[in-house]
């Protein structure tokens, strides 16, 4: 099985002795308490969970830096982001253990805690230079410049141990997995060369197509689809959704045992190439050997090139940083012409009118009426999860 990234095994910081975990608990009430940011607890959830193999915990100012600036930390390691603490006041000191507390489940309960190394504070000029890097722009318009400028500007690092992975364990009991359970998963089903797909939405006729192309092409021997379950921007389809209606697609249009249906606990960051490099090492570390990125991946609005994803990988990732393989893939439609979907860039003597494409609003407008796309568009066992959500709205 292709090795996580920079280790020889996964290093998952989740506190996986139950004995261990209940004592922390209890240290936690008497330890100065961190309500911590969305992105920092999801930061944790990833960290327990291997998917940040092999970091240790939460990023110093000077990694951070280095990151945003060469896809480096100080000691070399690549890494496409940081991956922080970010908090708007301290109430603790360097060298004190702290209760990372969890926005996102009533109660706030602890879900980490966090031994403090260092505490430094970004200048304005340095959050700036960060976003620039990270997300290639500082309009706070853009989703993930405004969650990122939100955070705060006291930058805490040091190891962490994580007790719980917040709500993703629990809501999606069937889909959340860590990057080591589908290690061990992948090994079971004895699983060799394996495909993965990131999507953030449901999957329509060109995305099952696509899983299908990059499989063929692999000759991978399983795909697994790995969906975001974590926050999202505005009009963005519930996660809970998206997994009914990707399963519904699964059960009937993939061969018995090719897929595996999972989730991973993460807030977008609408990061575009920065966040498909990420994507491909979120991957890696879970044990595929190819990942696909296709048109915008991990965009949002017009803040990227509809390629930008793909090419990052010959311009700024150097050799070897990472194992695993990129499929690239075009956009992807179905040919009138040719009676089955297609990538545009394999059918040159095809006209815009050869295709079946539809807007987004268009989907979402035709959905809403309780109309179904046309077949050649969305299954129909698909489309009909989506009119029940849209027109329950």
């Amino acid at each position: 099985m292709i090795k996580p990234h920079g280790a020889d095994a996964l290093t998952p910081l989740f506190v996986a002795d139950e004995d261990r975990r209940s004592k922390l608990l209890q240290e936690a009430q008497a330890l100065p308490q961190v309500l911590i940011s969305s992105a920092a607890a999801a930061n944790a959830v990833m960290l327990g969970g291997g998917y940040f193999t092999p970091l240790n915990g939460y990023m110093s100012k000077n990694d951070a830096l280095s990151v945003a600036k060469r896809m480096r930390t100080e000691s070399g390691l690549f890494f496409p982001v940081p991956v922080l603490n970010l908090l708007s006041e301290l109430t603790f000191s360097v060298g004190d253990r702290i209760a990372l507390r969890d926005p996102n489940v009533e109660g706030n309960p602890v879900i980490a805690v966090q031994r403090v190394d260092s505490i430094d504070e970004f200048s304005k000029a340095e959050l700036e230079e960060i976003s620039q890097a990270v997300y290639g722009t500082l309009d706070v318009k853009h989703p993930g410049v405004a969650a990122f400028f939100d955070q705060g500007n006291f930058v805490v690092s040091g190891s962490i141990e994580v007790l719980n992975f917040s709500y993703f364990e629990t809501d999606f009991k069937d889909t959340f997995r860590t990057a080591v359970q589908i290690r061990e998963e992948i090994t079971e089903l004895g699983w060799n060369n394996v495909v993965a797909f990131q999507t953030r939405n449901p999957m329509h006729r060109a995305h099952e197509e696509l899983c299908k192309m990059a499989m063929e092409a692999t000759d991978a021997d399983g795909c697994v689809i790995h969906m975001l379950l974590g926050k999202l921007k505005a009009g963005d389809i519930p996660a809970n959704v998206r997994d009914e209606s990707i399963r519904d697609m699964v059960k009937y249009y993939f061969p018995v045992n090719s897929v595996m249906v999972t989730g991973y606990g993460f807030d977008m960051l609408y990061a575009g190439p920065r966040e498909a490099v990420l994507h491909a090492l979120f991957r890696q570390n879970m044990g595929a050997t190819h990942f696909i990125i296709g048109r915008d991946h991990a965009g949002v609005g017009d803040y990227y090139g509809a390629f930008d994803a793909q090419t990052i990988f010959d311009t700024q990732v150097p050799e070897g940083a990472l194992e695993i393989e990129i499929f690239r893939a075009d956009h992807t439609a179905y040919s009138k012409k040719l009676n089955k979907v297609v990538m545009m860039r394999d059918v040159p003597d095809h006209d815009f009118d050869d295709f079946v494409i539809l807007s987004g609003t268009k989907v979402r407008e035709l959905l809403g009426n309780g109309i179904a796309p046309p077949p050649e568009f969305s299954r129909p066992e698909v489309a009909k999860i989506l009119m029940n959500y849209y027109q329950s709205l």
